[in-house]
């Protein structure tokens, strides 16, 4: 079984900036302040985030997630109406859901309720398995960690030979795949270009979605 496990933000969808600001309205109903200036967010996890805007809080970060939940839940009309899914995000998706012997689902730094919402605005969850997925609501920090859960998830649940890959739009999407011991396929729509996505080493780089053969090659080009 190949695994094929999506990044959300900057490569299947762009949220039209509606998560940084569900992350501020979070801040704003947990603490009472203004959210601190702005924290880097490309290729983390919710989580981390939520701590670096915490300062290190760690008795607030529990009601900061669950805050950032609502938030985010209350900014989908917005995020639908002014967001997109990515060019070829949903030919893509179909394309490799429709090849035997493949599940698709996310690995991603969203709350798994968020990655389900983001998803879900743009109508690309058809095609995803969201309980095999790695979310930043899982207890841990690294990414590397993430594509492990969700290979152990997906083992369960279909098989347990599972050769992975993950698409991603930064650097540490790609490290975060080869540390786990899985392919990279970095795709220059996000905030990095082809040859900075080149120089981290990725197993592949596109510069978008758009041709949909290509991305079934180079996602399944170990198999």
């Amino acid at each position: 079984m190949l695994l094929v496990l999506w990044d959300i933000d900057g490569t299947l969808v762009d949220g039209a900036g509606q998560g940084r600001h569900a992350f501020d309205d979070a801040f704003r109903v947990v603490t009472g302040r203004e959210p601190p200036g702005q924290v880097e967010m490309a290729g983390r996890t919710d989580r981390l985030i939520a701590m670096a805007m915490l300062d290190g809080d760690g008795d607030s970060l529990t009601p900061m997630l669950e805050a950032l939940e609502r938030a985010l839940a209350a900014r989908e009309p917005r995020m639908r109406a002014e967001g997109r899914a990515l060019p070829g995000a949903a030919e893509a998706l179909a394309a490799l859901a429709g090849r035997e012997g493949t599940v698709q689902s996310l690995l991603t730094g969203n709350l798994a309720a968020n990655a389900a919402l983001k998803l879900g605005a743009f109508g690309l969850e058809r095609w995803v398995d969201l309980e095999v997925g790695g979310y930043g609501s899982d207890p841990h920090e690294a990414r590397s960690d993430l594509v492990a859960v969700a290979r152990e998830r997906a083992g369960a649940k279909y098989s347990p030979a599972v050769d992975t890959v993950l698409v991603g739009d930064t650097p540490l999407d790609v490290r975060a795949a080869h540390e786990a011991g899985a392919r990279a396929v970095a795709v220059a729509s996000g905030p990095y270009g082809v040859d900075q996505l080149r120089e981290t080493g990725a197993d592949a780089v596109l510069e978008d979605l758009e041709d949909t053969e290509a991305v079934v090659a180079a996602v399944t080009a170990s198999t």
